[in-house]
């Protein structure tokens, strides 16, 4: 499968959080510097080179919530391709998901100027009426959570 017009293919590998509790989730609001200011991802991002997973999330989650990762175990694989708008660049992102437990604590960002710029912790009816990744979606079925939007009506 080839990129449009020369769009470049990009490869990107990426750890990402589930923190789920008090019927809550944990989720990231995407910054003004995205092509999608405003949609929910769960918090995560690249795997820098030579870092491993585990750290990756713990780094992760620390820069875009201000919270350290105290316990996480991988559930599983999800990936998707898109065309980046901005550059027609074609991306196949693979994310790990994982579990992750986090301590009460102060939502803040710690990597001011990143793809996120607010965390959230949110009921699964406020997550339905609100735009989310669809990765967040498929995520959430890992552990048994059904985020499919509300149909309008």
């Amino acid at each position: 499968m080839g990129a449009p017009e020369g769009g470049q293919e990009i490869q990107r590998v990426g750890a990402y959080g589930l923190a789920w509790r008090d019927e809550r989730l944990l989720v990231v609001r995407a910054s003004a510097i995205t092509e999608v200011e405003g949609r929910l991802f769960l918090p995560g991002g690249g795997v820098d080179h030579k870092e491993h997973p585990d750290r990756a999330i713990e780094r992760e989650v620390w820069e875009e919530t201000g919270l350290t990762v105290q316990r996480s175990s991988l559930l599983g694989v999800v990936d998707d391709v898109r065309t980046r708008r901005r550059t027609g660049e074609v991306v196949h992102t693979i994310r790990m998901i994982y579990a992750i437990e986090v301590p009460d604590g102060e939502l803040k960002v710690n990597d001011h100027g990143g793809s996120s710029d607010e965390a959230f912790w949110l009921t699964v009816d406020e997550l339905k009426a609100r735009d989310l990744a669809h990765y967040v979606i498929e995520a959430a079925k890992l552990i048994g959570l059904d985020l499919s939007p509300n149909p309008k009506g």
